[in-house]
């Protein structure tokens, strides 16, 4: 009976480990440039002299849904996304670079580029400062072209270029900050291209996770009856011995 408990127990912490993932994707369907994360249930024998006719639900296969999200423009200047795959590079608070899809930038008081955590965003040549009374524009390698808001208006320069990275989703692994690291900094790619004035949505489809949540939900509630009714065969075996 214990080994009936036992798998009806690793089944329903194993659900509960897919909702709170299924409920943290649709806190964040509108926040921008997230992905979505992805549980699997997997199976693991339970190892008994006799044989192995139960198992164990091991939520053990966590991976990121790395589909791109809608964009959406904004025609803000510091706004950007990119588009298909890749990464810009921000400083994390580790000093450490990081990665993220959101794009969603300003400028502090000293002109430095900013993630809206306040993490600075890398350039090719380390974190991007943008001259004061200055326009931008964004090309699509990511390269940063300012013009005087005053003057020459017609002097335009380019003044740094996003680092643009596309490691293998393998070496992605996600922080608890909800940005992206591997265990080397990833090289700069010149095939990611970026489009200024855009955003990128969430890829997290709502729709799905509201059916899988339900799913989930009927899931524990199943995982629970089989420890009530092993509850009550362990009851009705006892008195059967007890007499």
């Amino acid at each position: 009976m214990d080994k009936l408990i036992y798998t009806a127990m690793s089944g329903a912490k194993a659900t509960m480990s897919q909702q709170t993932s299924v409920a943290h994707n649709l806190a964040n369907a509108t926040t921008t440039g997230f992905r979505a994360e992805l549980h699997r249930f997997r199976a693991v024998n339970v190892q008994t002299p006799a044989l192995p006719t139960r198992a164990f639900a091991v939520d053990a296969s966590v991976s990121n849904d790395l589909s791109t999200g809608p964009l959406e423009r904004t025609s803000a200047p510091y706004d950007v996304a990119i588009n298909g795959n890749g990464w810009f590079v921000v400083q994390g608070a580790d000093g450490k670079e990081a990665y993220t899809r959101n794009g969603h930038f300003t400028i502090d008081p000293e002109g430095v580029l900013r993630t809206t955590s306040g993490l600075a965003v890398m350039g090719d040549g380390g974190p991007i400062t943008i001259p004061p009374d200055n326009s931008i524009e964004v090309g699509q390698d990511g390269t940063i072209t300012t013009t005087p808001l005053t003057g020459a208006k017609t002097s335009a320069s380019a003044i740094a270029r996003f680092k643009l990275v596309n490691p293998a989703a393998a070496d992605l692994v996600r922080g608890e900050d909800g940005l992206f690291r591997t265990q080397t900094p990833a090289a700069q790619d010149d095939s990611v291209r970026v489009s200024g004035g855009y955003l990128e949505g969430s890829n997290v489809n709502v729709v799905d996770q509201i059916v899988s949540m339900m799913s989930l939900a009927r899931q524990f509630e199943m995982q629970i009856k089989m420890l009530d009714t092993a509850q009550q065969d362990d009851k009705a075996a006892t008195a059967i011995i007890s007499r």
